[in-house]
């Protein structure tokens, strides 16, 4: 652990259900969710006004309808949720180039790298990038914890949720960890906090007791030695600038199983173009193709197979992917598939039968799904030739009912149209998995 308490963990509040509701005025105040929208969808990010009434990340669709009948169910729109993040990671890097990203809505700051960093100025600090943050971003507010350690800067960015700081003094770290519950260490999942339960072990303090060969007894060499430390906010792990990307997927859950073999082939299609074009994006190329079956009893398998050279082609990803896909039984269907490419290089070997086919064929399906989608879905941006902008309040029986309303505006009027009236177009948006 440091001296100083100069590292800053930085947690967006519920980040896609705060982008929704800043972009649509209407849902402004209303339990707002994020995610799966389709029978098997799962939540991604539920606004605080839904999680009043028990809906969770990482929660079943079905059951947080239940939970939450009233909500605004919406599917995701990631080009804004990374223009909303990389406002704010380009603001953290105003502080220090030593920044950790998480996620789209998360992140470690070394405020110590800073220039100018004084540590009795921390909150100060905080306040000046909480502030900037909500003005750059339209209002979007982040819960901070300011540590000596990554341990406890994570522990206390979560202590005032949401929209709050927490700055852990130097030589306080054990008295603050102390009273809570295990399960607030990393790698205390249900499965090892049961197993601490049944030993007695609740809270931190609690975790102290044993000796570092009892929890290695209990919970093997790496967990056993890991928590030992983690119990006493021993943790000297460094700011990675930097995270290596160590793998490129994509993933569908469908709302039927699929049975198909020519239907999945063409999905494989779809997917390898996707990961290809992210694999361009990023200046990458990889040499092991996996891919990712969950059949209709929930039963998963993975299969893969590795080229003798790097390649970022969309035709080699598919073809090796509808390979892996012909040894596997799908009599049954499938409820779930994934195509993902690993062992990245930043450089490609050419293919040289490969021809700019497919490349064409991916700008045209682009530009067909921009102007024409196949599926209008909740919370998806719109734009009308005569209302303007808006979003899709809900889609069926060959018709689309639109909010006309952005993020500047007040709350809008609400038309329904013919699902191909051809005023109505979609923007380049993209939805999580049904």
């Amino acid at each position: 652990m440091r001296s100083t308490a100069s590292i800053m963990h930085l947690d967006l509040d519920a980040f896609f259900a705060s982008v929704e509701q800043r972009d649509k005025p209407s849902l402004r105040g209303r339990p707002v969710i994020v995610g799966g929208i389709g029978p098997r969808g799962v939540v991604a990010t539920a606004s605080y006004e839904a999680r009043v009434h028990g809906v969770r990340s990482a929660m079943r669709t079905a059951e947080a309808r239940a939970r939450c009948p009233h909500a605004a169910f919406l599917g995701g729109r990631f080009d804004a949720y990374r223009e909303a993040s990389r406002i704010v990671m380009e603001r953290l890097r105003e502080e220090t180039e030593v920044i950790e990203p998480l996620s789209l809505d998360e992140a470690f700051v070394d405020l110590g790298a800073g220039p100018t960093f004084d540590p009795d100025r921390v909150e100060d600090i905080v306040a000046a990038i909480r502030a900037d943050i909500a003005n750059l971003t339209g209002g979007l507010t982040a819960s901070v914890g300011v540590a000596s350690s990554k341990l406890m800067a994570k522990i206390a960015s979560e202590i005032n949720k949401p929209d709050g700081v927490f700055v852990v003094e130097p030589g306080t770290e054990a008295d603050v960890l102390g009273p809570m519950q295990a399960t607030v260490i990393p790698g205390v999942g249900p499965a090892t906090a049961e197993r601490l339960r049944r030993v007695g072990i609740l809270t931190v303090e609690d975790l102290r007791s044993p000796s570092e060969d009892e929890l290695v007894r209990l919970l093997g060499q790496s967990s056993g030695r890991s928590l030992h430390r983690m119990a006493r906010a021993d943790d000297d792990r460094p700011v990675m600038a930097s995270r290596e990307t160590k793998s490129v997927s994509v993933e569908d859950t469908f709302e039927q199983d699929i049975s198909d073999r020519v239907q999945l082939e063409a999905i494989i299609e779809r997917m390898a173009r996707s990961v290809s074009g992210r694999l361009r994006k990023n200046g990458l190329s990889g040499r092991t193709v996996t891919l990712k079956m969950r059949h209709h009893d929930f039963e998963t398998h993975t299969r893969s197979t590795t080229l003798s050279n790097p390649t970022d082609n969309a035709r080699i990803l598919a073809t090796t992917a509808r390979g892996l896909l012909a040894g596997e039984d799908i009599s049954n269907g499938l409820r779930l598939l994934g195509v993902g490419v690993s062992g990245l290089a930043d450089w490609v070997q050419d293919d040289l039968f490969a021809t700019d086919e497919d490349d064409d064929v991916e700008d045209e399906v682009v530009e067909e799904t921009v102007t024409r989608p196949t599926r209008w879905y909740p919370g998806m941006d719109v734009h009308h030739d005569d209302h303007g902008d808006g979003w899709v309040w809900g889609s069926g029986l060959g018709r689309v009912t639109v909010r006309f309303e952005t993020r500047w505006t007040p709350p809008g009027p609400v038309h329904t149209f013919l699902a191909d009236d051809p005023a109505l177009g979609a923007g380049h948006t993209g939805t999580f998995d049904a």
